[in-house]
């Protein structure tokens, strides 16, 4: 359906030849998001086994230092947000600085987060500390990097081809992540070092048991030594390879935006709020399928042998569907993309918990790299337009951009944060036992509710959230035909 031109504006929407982005710039934008998503996926999947069976501190804790640490990543969303708007324009931008800065800390950090100390009393104090302080330095490279976005091109069309080119190399990310996690640790979660003689008390106390752990220790440290260079690699190609632009829509003469203002406009702008909502709920459930499914593998079924190809199958499946997906959304928009990309996991992942076998958990690992894929995608591709919307009703107001990016990832990490909390107290209450070979009937129960039920719960919820989302393509163009048309009277 052809949609009249508006009648506020005598220029088509086409793309300035300054505003068009290279292949190249768009590669390197994309890179610079990599490691976070290289690190994030090693965490999502592995971080809460490696808690509970190599550092070996007990369900409560690890319960703990999951939900504290993304709470406070949570946290500090926000309050990065706010300093970023009172920071200055530098020789290399605004934002850039904050993500050069904070990346050579960030690998330390991330570095000590997967070293086992040699004490045991204080061990859950060493790694809620570093997960915090890992969480609040990722913070500070992510939110710049994501407001970023919205500084490369005024055009949609230019910032929609720059967050497909993101999100495909944030999942080959995830992908690398499990890869070199996964392949590297894997033989720490086949339960092969199991003695058949010990099943009955399913337990690692023998000689033998002690020193397997001992070389899974100094390999999860090789596995965070080679991400941590990812992250000073792709920092440094993102840096040469990026020009961030200064905002184009509102006068030189303006000041920006008083962060406490700033936060009531947007807490009070309806689309945005809707997205966020919807996401969250949708985000959950990944992030509980993430952080479940290596246990599920290990315990609740046999597949603890294929766990990690299974990842990885998932996580190919995603890469190789961006490319759909962003097809998909251009050619039928981006709410029915949701709708249809997100609502496609949820028979699958109950499948899995009822017909646990290998060829199923295959077939059900394509299927949901579709899903990963568009949850991925489209909400870092809807936001700009939230932000574009939000442009338009409150022309006179600059410097918000970090506000949105900073409050959607804090209320994403908060909510992902009680789930994975909760999650863990689950299996303490199911009677967890750490280090052991097998698990008792109640863990392996759980972990099922945790795998399927629960997800097809949260996306059910954000998916009637999302019903309610009032930007639709007729809405997206009418938008970006009123910017265009402020943008060409600024430039008279």
């Amino acid at each position: 359906m052809k949609h009249p031109e508006p009648a506020f504006t005598k220029v088509p929407p086409q793309t300035h030849l300054d505003q068009k982005l290279s292949v190249c710039s768009k590669l390197c934008f994309a890179i610079g998001g990599a490691p976070n998503q290289v690190a994030g996926s090693a965490t999502a999947f592995f971080l809460q086994i490696y808690l509970l069976d190599i550092a070996q501190i007990n369900p409560f804790q690890a319960s703990m230092v999951l939900f504290v640490g993304k709470a406070w990543g949570a946290v500090t969303d926000p309050i990065v947000g706010f300093f970023i708007t009172k920071s200055k324009w530098t020789k290399i931008g605004r934002l850039m600085p904050w993500m050069v800065g904070c990346t050579p800390f960030m690998v330390v950090s991330y570095f000590y987060l997967w070293f086992v100390p040699p004490f045991t009393n204080g061990r859950f104090i060493w790694y809620m500390g570093f997960y915090c302080l890992y969480q609040t330095l990722i913070t500070c490279f992510h939110v710049p990097y994501s407001a970023l976005t919205m500084f490369l091109s005024t055009d949609q069309r230019e910032r929609d081809s720059a967050t497909a080119y993101r999100m495909t190399v944030e999942v080959l990310g995830t992908l690398v992540g499990a890869a070199i996690q996964g392949q590297i640790v894997a033989s720490a979660h086949t339960l092969k070092h199991c003695p058949h003689r010990n099943l009955t008390t399913g337990h690692l106390g023998n000689s033998s048991g002690t020193e397997i752990i001992r070389s899974l220790k100094e390999v999860y440290m090789i596995a965070a030594g080679v991400i941590g260079g990812l992250f000073l690699v792709c920092t440094v190609v993102m840096f040469l390879g990026v020009k961030e632009r200064d905002d184009p829509y509102a006068p030189k003469t303006d000041k920006a935006i008083p962060f406490h203002k700033g936060f009531i406009l947007v807490m009070k702008h309806g689309s945005y709020l809707t997205l966020t909502a919807a996401f969250l709920f949708i985000s959950v459930a990944i992030q509980l399928i993430q952080s479940n499914f290596v246990l599920f593998c290990t315990y609740a079924v046999e597949l603890r042998e294929h766990f990690q190809n299974i990842v990885l199958t998932i996580l190919m499946s995603a890469a190789v569907s961006i490319p759909f997906w962003q097809w998909f959304l251009e050619k039928f928009g981006k709410k029915t993309a949701a709708f249809c990309g997100i609502t496609w996991i949820m028979p699958f992942t109950v499948m899995l918990v009822f017909i646990p076998n290998l060829i199923v958990a295959y077939v059900v690992a394509v299927s949901s790299g579709l899903s990963v894929a568009a949850s991925l995608l489209l909400p870092w591709s809807m936001l700009p337009d939230v932000v574009d919307d939000f442009r338009l009703a409150n022309r006179n107001s600059k410097g918000h951009e970090a506000i949105f990016y900073s409050l959607y990832a804090f209320f994403t990490k908060f909510a992902a944060g009680i789930s994975l909390g909760v999650s863990t107290l689950c299996l303490q209450f199911a009677g967890y036992d750490t280090g052991a070979c097998r698990q008792p009937p109640p863990v392996v129960y759980t972990l099922k509710l945790l795998i399927g039920a629960a997800p097809v719960a949260c996306i059910t919820t954000g998916l009637m959230i999302l019903l309610m989302y009032p930007i639709s393509e007729d809405v997206r163009l009418r938008n970006k035909l009123a910017l265009e048309e402020i943008t060409t009277c600024s430039k008279l």
